[in-house]
């Protein structure tokens, strides 16, 4: 079946599986087992919407208008496209020789992504619908993506290395200044925060610290004030706290069974972390690196989500096929929307 044919088809069944009207304020699941995303209305905690995509989605991320979602295909070298008011798939992203895209971030206006296969960053401009940045880490499983507050610097967890791979720019070590399109910058020459100004005069690179952290070392998550990283590592059970400035891990505390994903709340206090080998959901004191709470679940959890406002955390039971939703004041679970098999991407569309 050639692609046309194919996209063809998968419209069809977007259009059978939506029901209602996507809200101006939408949860996004990805149910990894059926290949499809899922749209709920949290205020009903109701599934409104269903869209295929592509194979195995892992990570899914959105616009900053709210109105498109992008999910990596892990099976694949795709990124599936998704218009969340329509209810139905665009034409992916092909990646060409990265294969094994896994996550996802948008900020300013560009999507970047991981793929572990090519062992790289990318960044994807959507408008010009072309790949205009790629950087190799030289890392094992470069798996989750973020990028700080003022787009200079990039952050990449390696899984199997054990590592996380700090990108940002400065001066070429030695030699010409090298000329060329470079970064993300703009220009003749390779400088310029990710999609700034080019820094021009100079010679400028991107510059990578690999930092040794905890075997498996999968879901992290910046502090509010970008200061510090904080790094779930699930083979070793515990969290490394990176130093942003000085580039090192200045603590290492006890986590959870096998800590999937971490999240820190929006005000800075508290740090979540899943536990696919538990049916608790770790809750740490940020200022005290001391455990705050164990919040009983009805399986174990995976993916993790801030919710805007900062009352909210969503996390998805797997096993149980159920997203749960804790609230932050009582810190308790107080509801649950049930999905489809293998629940665990998760994301939130605010559109304008």
């Amino acid at each position: 079946m050639n692609f046309r044919n194919l996209l063809f088809l998968v419209s069809l069944g977007a259009g059978a599986l939506s029901a209602a009207s996507t809200p101006t304020h939408a949860l996004l699941v990805l149910e990894k087992e059926q290949n499809t995303l899922v749209i709920v209305d949290p205020a009903s905690l109701t599934i409104v919407a269903r869209v295929p995509v592509g194979d195995n989605p892992h990570e899914v991320a959105v616009s900053d208008d709210g109105k498109i979602a992008y999910i990596t295909n892990y099976g694949g070298n795709t990124i599936a496209v998704v218009d969340l008011v329509a209810q139905k798939p665009l034409a992916p992203i092909d990646l060409g020789a990265l294969r094994l895209p896994h996550g996802l971030e948008f900020v300013g206006g560009k999507l970047y992504f991981t793929a572990e296969g090519a062992k790289v960053v990318g960044r994807y401009d959507p408008g010009t619908q072309k790949i205009d940045w790629v950087i190799g880490t030289g890392q094992n499983r470069t798996h989750m993506v973020t990028v700080s507050k003022d787009l200079k610097t990039v952050f990449t967890s390696n899984v199997s290395s054990a590592t996380i791979s700090i990108i940002e720019q400065g001066p070429v070590q030695g030699g010409p200044p090298p000329r060329g399109p470079g970064g993300p910058g703009r220009g003749p020459y390779p400088g310029g925060r990710p999609g700034g100004p080019p820094m021009r005069g100079p010679g400028m690179d991107w510059i990578i610290v690999n930092v040794p952290v905890g075997h498996g070392s999968e879901g992290f998550d910046l502090t509010p004030d970008g200061k510090e990283l904080w790094v779930a590592n699930a083979q070793d059970q515990t969290i490394s706290i990176i130093d942003v400035a000085t580039r090192k891990v200045v603590e290492t505390i006890p986590s959870t069974q096998a800590a999937n994903r971490l999240k820190i709340t929006l005000d800075g206090k508290y740090a979540f972390v899943s536990d696919m080998g538990g049916n608790d959901l770790l809750v740490i004191d940020v200022a005290t690196r001391k455990e705050h709470k164990k919040i009983a679940l009805p399986a174990s959890s995976e993916g993790l989500l801030m919710a805007p406002g900062g009352r909210t955390v969503y996390t998805t039971l797997n096993t149980r096929d159920a997203v749960a939703v804790i609230d932050l004041e009582t810190m308790k679970m107080t509801g649950e929307v049930k999905t489809g098999r293998g629940p665990d991407g998760l994301a939130w569309a605010a559109r304008r």
